[in-house]
């Protein structure tokens, strides 16, 4: 038997594996990113549910550092793997909605260049199976609409119950596309029962996630209204839209604009009429709940198929299309340096600042940017501050030191310690923010704590004695993680159970 390679060389497959491959080469260009280390140290204490998150990132990210045993490139392997696979999908959706090689070409690449998702591909997130899980729920939409199959709402319950298992943010997706659906012919669903049994079959997946939120009294609405309340930047519609273009990506923008404009205007299958109503729904209840930008980006890919597939209809000219190629695979290649490590750091900063990407141009929250913009930042710092919190805990007389906890003003903080700090003989952190704050002291009394940031006059309201034990002195990682004192405070002037309800912040 002999394998037909030219059949496997399909634009899905050939684009995939150049993303495997670009992600393969520079995942490890930094280090470990903040929230990195929050997964591993939830996932290593296993649960249905975390304030801030469902489990299933967490529990791939504990699984894939132990078996990669720190080395990045590994550990990341599973972001790497799923945009891979997000990029051949948006390929193979345009091949199946009608378009021919050129859309699958164009729709891919236009998926592998948005900066966004090379930048999901290179860190664990919770946004690492939203794309994919998007652009499932349409692939599967069509199919039921091309088959008449109704049992396909089945697997449609099973994709948007898993992704709800890493992020909860597809519910607001379906709850757009819902609305949308209304408009087109497969509304009649709702009168048959595979429907409900898709729903079914998502309320059973994420059940056992909702119960953890209620019995913890749902902390992830009260991590909600901290972001509409103040953590995040607010956005006016134009800019918000002009993020789009940003995140996106400026010449992919025709592309997923003439998907807009071909779901609207004769669409070559009625459920496309459901993708620029839940768009508009969503564009407009992320600007008014304050969301980020990038909260929107999952819907690209299923606009890229279809625009793909109308432009290669409009346009015949073999030098037209091979120019619109160009430009998006050089746009891709210019604004790939701003999401993924492919230059030294001094390299990047003189990079960004040619062509005007300053670090607060990308910023959505509201804090103060350092050299890097804080999605490189925050992949810096983590395993020298982690060295040196354990040079001063070494060095504490011994009765100290049996006593000693690190308290991290946040959850990276807390992580680079619980993560590191095994081989440097550390015990465990502690922290109030989010699922730090419902673990507890972790049998830590507050008689002799390790702590970063702040003032020795601040820290002395609270403890008898501070004493500065170094410094933190990074020079690429986030402004509030370097420069930064490392005290040692003794004597807690208040018992640690009475001081604890009162560290916790959910943001």
């Amino acid at each position: 038997m002999t394998i037909d390679w030219r059949k496997l060389a399909t634009p899905a497959a050939i684009l995939g594996v150049l993303t495997l491959l670009l992600h393969l080469m520079t995942n490890a260009g930094y280090g470990i990113f903040r929230d990195e280390l929050y997964f591993i140290v939830c996932g290593r204490r296993l649960a249905w549910g975390y304030v801030d998150q469902p489990p299933l990132v967490p529990m791939l990210a504990a699984w894939s550092w132990a078996l990669s045993d720190g080395w990045l490139t590994a550990f990341r392997l599973v972001p790497a793997l799923v945009m891979s696979l997000t990029v051949a999908a948006t390929a193979e959706f345009a091949r199946q909605i009608g378009g021919g090689r050129y859309a699958q070409w164009l729709a891919g690449l236009c998926a592998l260049a948005v900066p966004h998702f090379l930048s999901i591909g290179l860190l664990f997130t919770t946004d690492t199976f939203q794309a994919i899980s998007w652009l499932a729920c349409a692939m599967i939409l069509v199919r039921i609409e091309r088959t008449r199959d109704e049992r396909w709402w089945l697997a449609f319950g099973a994709v948007v119950g898993l992704c709800l298992l890493s992020k909860y943010m597809i519910a607001f997706y379906i709850g757009a596309l819902a609305v949308g659906l209304l408009a087109t012919p497969l509304r009649r669903s709702l009168l048959r029962p595979w429907v409900y049994g898709g729903a079914l079959v998502a309320i059973v997946l994420v059940l056992p996630n909702v119960l953890w939120q209620q019995a913890h009294g749902w902390p992830f609405l009260e991590l909600g209204k901290a972001a509409m309340n103040g953590k995040n930047i607010a956005l006016s519609p134009g800019a918000f839209f002009m993020q789009q273009i940003l995140i996106v990506g400026p010449l992919a923008a025709p592309v997923w604009l003439a998907g807009l404009w071909a779901c609207l205007a004769r669409p070559r299958w009625s459920t496309f009429r459901a993708f620029p109503i839940a768009y508009v729904l969503l564009f407009a209840f992320f600007v008014a709940t304050h969301g980020k930008a990038y909260f929107l980006t999952s819907i690209y890919p299923i606009l890229f198929a279809i625009g793909a597939a109308r432009i290669e209809q409009w346009f015949a000219s073999v030098a037209l299309r091979a120019a619109l190629l160009a430009l998006v695979g050089l746009t891709g290649a210019i604004t790939a340096p701003l999401a993924i490590p492919l230059l030294p750091e001094e390299s990047y900063i003189r990079y960004a600042a040619a062509l005007g990407m300053g670090p607060s141009v990308s910023a959505a929250e509201h804090l103060k940017q350092g050299r890097l913009p804080q999605h490189f930042a925050d992949q810096h710092g983590w395993k020298a501050m982690a060295e040196k919190v354990a040079a001063i805990y070494h060095a504490l007389p011994p009765a100290d030191r049996a006593k000693a906890a690190f308290y991290g003003t946040n959850y990276g903080e807390a992580g680079a310690i619980d993560v590191y700090g095994e081989k440097l003989g550390l015990p465990p952190a502690i922290s109030g923010h989010n699922n730090y704050w419902l673990w507890g002291p972790r049998g830590h009394t507050g008689d002799v704590v390790i702590e970063i940031g702040g003032t020795r006059e601040n820290h002395l309201k609270e403890f008898r004695s501070v004493e500065l034990g170094g410094t933190l002195d990074d020079p690429y990682a986030m402004p509030y993680e370097t420069g930064q004192p490392i005290w040692i405070e003794r004597g807690l002037k208040k018992p640690l159970a009475e001081v604890w309800p009162k560290v916790k912040h959910y943001e």
